[in-house]
């Protein structure tokens, strides 16, 4: 495909298409207010975005219970004082001309108690001194996730996008390393993808017609097992329980090293699967218009575009207006983030990463 196929709609099952092809990863920025409210900070690094031609944006993990909140300044959405600003968001990004979702989180096992999150393992093996929580607390916070979405159908977002991904607690659940449970939520693998399904089933029934469910996947670490998520990835795409999935790899063009999948690329194994009307799209290292419009072109119906649009919140925009056009190499000095827009909160945060901000740099 060439890359003007970026720039061609995306229906969805549910609402409305997506106007091209690239998708706003949800990016941690620990900038919100430290009550989970969206902070000023949150609105202006929306408004670049809204304006930086993307088809879907979808905003950092946000907390669905107090308890599971995982990094200080987290965007919150547990509670009906989080509306205001979450509104403010989703007008931003409609007004802009893109679809919103909120990403939906919960820590599990790896909340902080230095928050005020309450660790949530599945397995009481997991965490010395920490029991497994009960089949009740599982279902409770099954409800929470449920209720988050609803508000962000309040707030008006298009939908929202569960994080299943890295050891939080949708894959925590999923792991046969972090889940020995004996209830209906543990054991066998349609158990332990129970707590995911029943998430997309109760909110597809809470929510409108029209409104959007994403589900955010990785397939590395945390005792995943790449056969059982293509088996359970297979049985979600044949009911259509959710409109798109997010296949977060840490690179699109990677080798699965060993297994039944050994010498595929990772990407693969997940476009090799029927998925009816749901579509595909899939993070990790695109860097660039030619590596985006490779990844269509290896079966994704959409890319995501994470670290790219950090450096540049109007990377579409960019790619657009120039085929042959590549995201800034890493590390950049705290300056050009500075310069681009990001707040002194953001910069901070990246930081963190040592490979995103130069060391020493002011």
């Amino acid at each position: 495909m060439s890359v003007s196929d970026l720039f061609k709609p995306l229906s969805l099952i549910h609402g409305p298409a997506m106007r091209n092809r690239f998708m706003l990863a949800p990016l941690t920025n620990q900038q919100s207010d430290l009550s989970g409210a969206a902070s000023d900070y949150d609105q202006e690094w929306i408004r670049q975005l809204s304006q930086g031609g993307y088809g879907l944006i979808t905003t950092a993990a946000t907390f669905v219970e107090a308890g599971g909140i995982a990094f200080s300044r987290q965007l919150g959405i547990h509670d009906d004082a989080h509306l205001p600003g979450l509104a403010k968001m989703a007008a931003a990004i409609r007004e802009g001309g893109a679809l919103s979702a909120v990403q939906l989180h919960h820590a599990g096992h790896r909340a902080n108690p230095l928050l005020g999150g309450i660790p949530s393992p599945a397995s009481s093996r997991t965490l010395k001194g920490v029991n497994a929580l009960k089949t009740e607390e599982v279902e409770r916070i099954r409800d929470s996730f449920i209720a988050a979405a609803r508000r962000a159908e309040i707030a008006g977002f298009d939908g929202v996008a569960l994080h299943g991904a890295f050891g939080w607690i949708l894959s925590e659940f999923m792991s046969p390393l972090l889940n020995d449970r004996a209830d209906r939520y543990g054991g066998s693998l349609e158990n332990r993808a129970r707590l995911t399904t029943e998430v997309m089933e109760g909110i597809r029934r809470a929510s409108g017609p029209d409104f959007q469910i994403g589900w955010r996947l990785s397939v590395e670490r945390y005792g995943l097992i790449l056969d059982e998520l293509q088996t359970i990835t297979a049985a979600i795409f044949d009911r259509e329980l959710i409109d798109y999935l997010d296949v977060a790899l840490w690179d699109t063009a990677q080798i699965v090293q060993d297994g039944t999948f050994k010498g595929q690329t990772m990407l693969s194994v997940f476009t090799e699967i029927p998925r009816k009307r749901v579509r595909l799209g899939v993070a990790g290292k695109i860097w660039s218009a030619h590596r985006a419009a490779e990844v269509l072109d290896e079966g994704a119906d959409f890319v995501l575009v994470g670290r790219p649009g950090i450096l540049e919140r109007d990377f579409p925009l960019r790619v657009k207006a120039n085929p042959e056009h590549r995201s800034p190499t890493l590390p950049v000095t705290a300056e050009f983030l500075r310069q681009g827009g990001l707040s002194e909160r953001f910069i901070r945060h990246l930081r963190g990463w040592d490979y995103f901000v130069e060391p020493g740099s002011l």
